[in-house]
Order: C-alpha cells, then sequence, then structure tokens
C-alpha cells in the first residue's frame, strides 16, 4: 500500500523495533488463524475479521477527520482491489486450514515475487535488477524445498491455497500501484479492501456450505480479536505511519523477518515439526524478500 511520503529519514532504533515487533506480530497472525479455525470456519473467520477492521478503521478515521466516502475516481479500482483482497484472504484462510503454518507462512511471503516481476512490466522505473533476479532465484529456489519432503501430499491442497493467496496479494498490490489508488490515503484504500472483502466472504461462508462458528472457546475469540484489532487495523496503522516518515523500501527490506517468526511460533505454539527442508526454504526465501526490496534502489 503506497502512502504520501512527509519526509523520509534513516532508519533509526525506534524504527528498527518497530518494524521488527511488527513483524513478530504478522508472524502470530497465522497461528491466531490456526487457532481460531477451531470455531470459526476459513471464509466466515476471513470475513468477520474484515468487517471488525473495517469498522475500526471508519472510527480512526472519522476521529482523524480522514475522508473515505468523497468522490475521487477511485471507485472502480477500489472495487477491483478490495475483491482481489477477499480472493486473497479466502486463499489464505482456506490454505492455513490445511496445511502447517511453517509451510503457509512461507508461501503466502511468495507474494513480493509476484509485485517485482509484474512491476517490472507495469510499472515505469521498476525494472527488475540483478540484486532483484538474484531474490527471485533465492526464493523460487526455496519453493523447491517446501514442496518436498514425506508430508506434501497430504499438505498439499493448502500449500496451492497458500500459493494462490501470494499471487492474489501480489495482483491486489500491483493494483494499488498502477490506478489512482497510489494517491489516496492508505487508510481509504485499507477500507475498500476490508469492506468490500467482508461484503464477500461473509455470504460466501453459508452459501458454500460452511457450518456455523463456535464462539464458546475462549481461545477462539482471543484469536480472532487478535486478527481484527492488533493485525488488521493497529498494525497496518503503525506500518503507515512508519513509511510515511522512512524510505518504504528500507523497511520493507526486514519484512523477511515475518516468515521467520511465523516458522517459530508454528513450532512453539502448534508445536508444528521444523524439518531440515523448512529451514532451507526459509533461508532461501527470508534472503529473497530482503533483496528483491533493497533492490529497488541498488
Amino acid at each position: 500500500m503506497e502512502a504520501v511520503l512527509h519526509h523520509v529519514r534513516p532508519l533509526d532504533r525506534r524504527a528498527l523495533l518497530l518494524v521488527a515487533l511488527l513483524c513478530v506480530c504478522w508472524g502470530l497472525y497465522q497461528v491466531s488463524v490456526k487457532i481460531a479455525g477451531a470455531g470459526v470456519p476459513p471464509l466466515m473467520q476471513a470475513g468477520l475479521r474484515s468487517l471488525g477492521s473495517a469498522l475500526l478503521v471508519m472510527g480512526w478515521c472519522r476521529l482523524r477527520h480522514v475522508p473515505l466516502f468523497g468522490r475521487d475516481g477511485t471507485l472502480g479500482a477500489g472495487l477491483l482491489a478490495g475483491v482481489l483482497f477477499a480472493l486473497e484472504f479466502a486463499f489464505i484462510y482456506l490454505g492455513i486450514a490445511r496445511t502447517d503454518v511453517a509451510r503457509a507462512v512461507l508461501l503466502i511471503y511468495l507474494s513480493p515475487f509476484v509485485v517485482a516481476i509484474g512491476a517490472h512490466f507495469l510499472v515505469p522505473g521498476d525494472r527488475l535488477s540483478v540484486v532483484k533476479l538474484v531474490g527471485l532465484i533465492a526464493a523460487f529456489s526455496g519453493l523447491t524445498f517446501v514442496f518436498s519432503g514425506a508430508e506434501r501430499e497430504a499438505h498439499l491442497l493448502g500449500d496451492l491455497f497458500c500459493v494462490l493467496g501470494a499471487v492474489t496479494w501480489g495482483a491486489a498490490t500491483l493494483v494499488i500501484k498502477v490506478t489512482r489508488l497510489a494517491r489516496i490515503s492508505a487508510e481509504k484504500i485499507l477500507f475498500y479492501q476490508l469492506a468490500v472483502s467482508a461484503l464477500a466472504l461473509l455470504p460466501a461462508s453459508p452459501l458454500l456450505g460452511e457450518p456455523l462458528p463456535d464462539f464458546s472457546q475462549g481461545p477462539v475469540l482471543i484469536a480472532l480479536a487478535y486478527q481484527i484489532v492488533v493485525v488488521s487495523f493497529a498494525s497496518y496503522i503503525v506500518w503507515f505511519w512508519l513509511i510515511t516518515q522512512y524510505a518504504p523500501s528500507n523497511l520493507a527490506a526486514f519484512t523477511f523477518l515475518t516468515p521467520v517468526s511465523g516458522v517459530l511460533f508454528g513450532a512453539m505454539v502448534l508445536d508444528e515439526p521444523v524439518t531440515s527442508a523448512i529451514l532451507a526454504a526459509l533461508a532461501l526465501i527470508g534472503a529473497g524478500i530482503y533483496l528483491v526490496n533493497r533492490g529497488r534502489f541498488i
């Protein structure tokens, strides 16, 4: 997502600490989806997450006097971004329900490479450099390790859903980059995505035969609240503030910490196995994320 840069300064300790905390927060997000899945089916969970966060964004924008409903020629692009966002999280939630968190987070974070390839053709001046190409090669080498191992057949459908989630996430990012959405507030972009996905995913859940949610379990409610309040609202607000203060490419280079924390939390909280193949994939995909983002200006 884009935001207007008021001024840009070198990364300092505060920025590095905040980015690290955000990456930990985003890594724990996949674990929260798995936990909430014990009581709330995937599409319903994604829809409730979008609805709750959309209401919080509306309240935040009202408090900050950020306009959300003015005519600015972005409705068509906003609806398209929202549809892609809905597909993204439908695939991600369906994927996490069917595979390990460690595998899911690695596959979902193929999105920066989808953006890098698409931007080469669609965004003037954002060409694939040698450094970016090295990052792409590293990431797709890591992909082979994710799909290796004795359990690949048991996880295959979930893995494929996560890859589709990464592709649609990348597509939504490209829509934002190449349309009028790049010139509006980040809050309005986020609201488009959350509102449209809530309207799409909540009715899709019963239509596709998902069971009714069960909110009787405390961990389910806590995990869902974490997604709504901490991840989809508070963390994005902090991220948007950071990219108005610091160079976005420098910040994004450190998002390789997200799959690292996702793999660690999957092992610590869910007792998932961390195999040598997963560690190899983590090293290659993490290095690729760093190089692709740093490679914008190298």
